[in-house]
């Protein structure tokens, strides 16, 4: 079973940038779509981004121009490099692999990174 720890949270100004980073164990994530998500207080967990396994990428409208993911497949690692950072985008970062066709991740989660952005 594939297991993930997001590291690369932190504390940092509005305006500045964090690089997070998701290590896969148990196999990998060589065959899956990555997915990350972020939880804020009070507000449901939410998919920010996704990179299918042959490199395709979406991301919310909030995040376009400023967060850019990637994977590195010998390293088992996915990166979300998030620049130009606001207050809004803090919150607990959570990545997981997406599973089939409809790219869902499974019932297991990590521990996440926590991101806080101050004013």
């Amino acid at each position: 079973q594939v297991q993930v720890a997001e590291s690369g949270g932190g504390l940092v100004q509005a305006g500045g940038s964090l690089r997070l980073s998701c290590v896969a164990s148990g196999g990998g994530f060589r065959h899956d779509g990555v997915g990350w998500y972020r939880q804020a207080p009070g507000i449901p967990r939410a998919r920010v981004t996704y990179i299918t396994r042959d490199g395709r990428t979406n991301y919310v409208d909030s995040v376009k121009g400023r967060f850019t993911i990637s994977r590195d497949d010998v390293k088992n690692t996915v990166y979300l490099q998030m620049n130009s950072l606001t207050p809004e985008d803090a919150g607990v970062y959570y990545c997981n692999h997406l599973l089939g066709p409809a790219l869902l991740p499974p019932a297991s989660w990590g521990q996440g990174t926590q991101v806080t952005v101050t004013s």
